[in-house]
């Protein structure tokens, strides 16, 4: 069960802590679209590696996903959370005074490279050098935490507040608060035998439009998505995979996956002719790199849950149905690039073509 309310049901004071959240994670998207796909792409071609696009057929809802690891694509995982965590979570969600972004941390870990001079404010997310310190931490083993500041009380300021965040969730317990919500089961995940438990938890997989058992970060991503839903507040979790070359994002809205796609000249001006732009703004607005024929875009598709999968209007239990499809494809847009102001996302329908 989602615990969070919508604005309409929210006092002045948390729609306004609400809007500033969304002003903010606008903000983070674009970092993360940053560091997972122009940042990979770049370390790519360093390295002399031909960059391994995403095939259209990895962006069906029940795909198979390759399963090789590339070593210059950026991996990583970031939690960021509307509030701050009650510290009764720290059985799940293991953040502690250990972990902390604090400058005795960080040089114990040996994970930040830090002068004498360590700021303690580029940890705000307002803060200018706010987008240097995450992405110095973002190669960090588990996942980075950013969260409300219990110290600013009289103003909401979020801060990356603790690294190496373990989610210690089981997989098994999430599928059961899922299938519970969705009225699968009304008590345990074996109620119905094991069978049954075990297409609940590929079910769990394909709600959040993942392969079953996908590597450590992207199923770790999953259970946090699914363990924040407790909360009293919205959340987003940020995921970017070695296997998937792309960047997952999960939050109230549901889950998105942006890749970089390769797009013909003729696409490119048809794109641009149906959307009245000129081709050289499409360009200059829409495409990341370029060669002579072609142009590298941010691509990106976001998912919405069938009826299987939102709880039953009567609230009555139901039995599963494992052929029935979890996920559709909601949108396809191509982006327009991180930083760029004035220019919408583009409908782009690809995947089923």
């Amino acid at each position: 069960m989602t615990f969070w309310k919508v604005r309409e049901e929210l006092s002045g004071e948390n729609r306004l802590r609400r809007s500033y959240y969304e002003l903010l994670r606008d903000e983070l998207d674009a970092l993360m679209m940053q560091y997972a796909l122009i940042d990979s792409y770049t370390r790519f071609q360093c390295s002399k590696v031909a960059f391994p696009f995403v095939e259209k057929r990895e962006l069906k809802p029940r795909a198979r996903i390759p399963d090789v690891e590339y070593e210059c694509q950026n991996a990583f995982l970031v939690l960021f959370v509307e509030d701050t965590i009650p510290p009764e979570h720290k059985k799940y969600i293991r953040f502690f005074e250990l972990n902390k972004t604090t400058k005795a941390n960080l040089l114990t870990s040996k994970t930040l490279p830090l002068s004498n001079k360590f700021d303690r404010n580029q940890k705000h997310l307002e803060s200018l050098q706010f987008p240097s310190f995450v992405k110095a931490l973002l190669p960090v083993d588990y996942a980075l935490l950013i969260q409300r500041d219990p110290a600013s009380k009289a103003r909401n300021r979020y801060s990356l507040t603790h690294f190496h965040v373990r989610v210690d969730w089981p997989i098994i317990e999430a599928a059961e608060n899922l299938a519970r919500d969705l009225r699968y089961i009304s008590k345990d995940i074996f109620e119905r035998g094991d069978k049954y438990a075990e297409d609940l938890q590929k079910k769990f997989f394909e709600f959040y439009g993942l392969p079953l058992m996908a590597g450590g970060r992207r199923t770790a991503a999953i259970v946090a998505a699914q363990y924040l839903r407790q909360l009293s507040c919205i959340s987003t979790v940020y995921a970017g995979s070695s296997e998937t070359r792309g960047l997952i994002r999960i939050s109230e809205r549901g889950v998105s996956k942006s890749i970089l796609m390769q797009l013909s000249k003729d696409e490119m001006q048809s794109l641009a002719a149906t959307n009245h732009i000129s081709i050289q703004t499409f360009t200059k607005n829409y495409v990341v790199f370029r060669s002579r024929n072609q142009g590298v875009c941010i691509f990106q598709a976001t998912y919405l849950p069938t009826d299987q999968a939102r709880p039953p209007d009567d609230g009555k239990l139901r039995e599963i149905k494992p052929d029935l499809s979890w996920l559709t494809v909601g949108g396809q847009h191509i982006l327009p690039k991180p930083g760029v102001w004035k220019y919408p996302p583009l409908p782009f329908n690809v995947i089923y073509s």
